[in-house]
């Protein structure tokens, strides 16, 4: 948590500690714009501090403890719209835009920060990485809507994958991870557990990157993040008939929803994906509501016990691996 606080000018350091300090595990965003009250997002609800609205000189205060009063050293990030920080958290900016010949050439008078606060939750996959082994890894998509743990349920199927679980053994795994979410890369550096097998290629286009992760680190799996664009899925075919699996998230709410997108259509037209994990705004950020087979059954079994349950246990996905599902 400190290295948020930091973040705020003295003045609002100890209203925002106190406002979060007992509810950080459920703190989700922190919403920072000039002029207005700072905005606290929790699992579930959202908190107003009406007696905390920001100033421009708060503002430039937070500018300046993201870039160590060089703007200059943060111009890429600027111009992607977020700064990453230790710890793997992520700043998302807002304000004006000058743009050169259609394209974004930097970001000036920042009025709004989104304080995006990085979880690991560490085993949050483990009751459902054995629907996504059979014999080897599927090919598989995680859908879902904004903030319901597509980024945490992904990250820690990564770990999995990478580190080898019950009596499946560690595989190869190159993470693409453009918006620096999952890894969190520090100078190149995951502050996340990813795992022992794993290769990062952090801040770096998804459709550039998976072609640069196959040459050059030979994967067996790719992990990628919000997939969407037609580059996108052009990389993603090539890198399953390249013989890589592949395990990656998009928005949505549904998979029938996922079809009706025109830059998918080459994936789903040739059944690349085996499984489809659907999360929902119904559940726990990370919890999974469903698990379809490419035919759209849906295979996920509901716990015998409760979650907490689950949590204690350190073998559970060995006692639901059968050798393939």
């Amino acid at each position: 948590m400190e290295e948020i606080i930091r973040l705020f000018p003295p003045i609002l350091q100890d209203k925002i500690s106190t406002a979060i300090s007992l509810r950080w595990t459920s703190l989700q965003e922190i919403r920072f714009r000039i002029g207005r009250p700072i905005e606290l997002i929790f699992d579930g609800h959202e908190q107003w501090l009406d007696n905390v609205c920001p100033t421009e000189q708060d503002g430039m205060h937070v500018i300046n403890q993201l870039s160590q009063f060089s703007l200059y050293r943060m111009e890429d990030e600027l111009r992607e719209g977020f700064i990453t920080i230790v710890g793997g958290h992520r700043i998302g900016i807002a304000g004006k835009v000058n743009t050169v010949d259609g394209a974004v050439k930097a970001l000036k008078h920042i009025a709004s920060f989104n304080i995006r606060i990085a979880k690991e939750k560490i085993g949050v996959s483990a009751r459902y990485i054995p629907y996504l082994y059979q014999k080897n890894y599927l090919n598989t998509l995680i859908i879902g809507p904004p903030q319901t743990g597509k980024t945490t349920l992904l990250r820690d199927i990564a770990r999995l994958i990478s580190t080898g679980w019950g009596d499946v053994r560690a595989k190869k795994t190159g993470i693409i991870d453009e918006r620096s979410e999952l890894g969190g890369s520090i100078k190149g550096v995951p502050q996340h557990q990813l795992g022992i097998r794993t290769d990062i290629m952090d801040a770096c286009p998804k459709a550039e990157g998976m072609m640069m992760m196959i040459r050059s680190m030979s994967p067996e799996v790719i992990v990628v993040d919000e997939i969407g664009g037609s580059k996108d899925v052009q990389a993603l075919m090539e890198s399953i008939h390249a013989g890589v699996t592949i395990v990656c998230s998009i928005h949505g709410n549904s998979l029938d929803e996922i079809r009706q997108r025109p830059s998918l259509q080459p994936l789903l037209h040739q059944n690349a994906f085996d499984r489809y994990v659907i999360l929902t705004r119904d559940t726990k950020p990370g919890m999974v509501d469903r698990i379809l087979t490419k035919e759209g059954h849906n295979i996920l079994k509901k716990p015998r016990c409760t979650q907490d349950e689950m949590d204690r246990g350190t073998s559970l996905a060995q006692r639901h691996h059968m050798g393939g599902v």
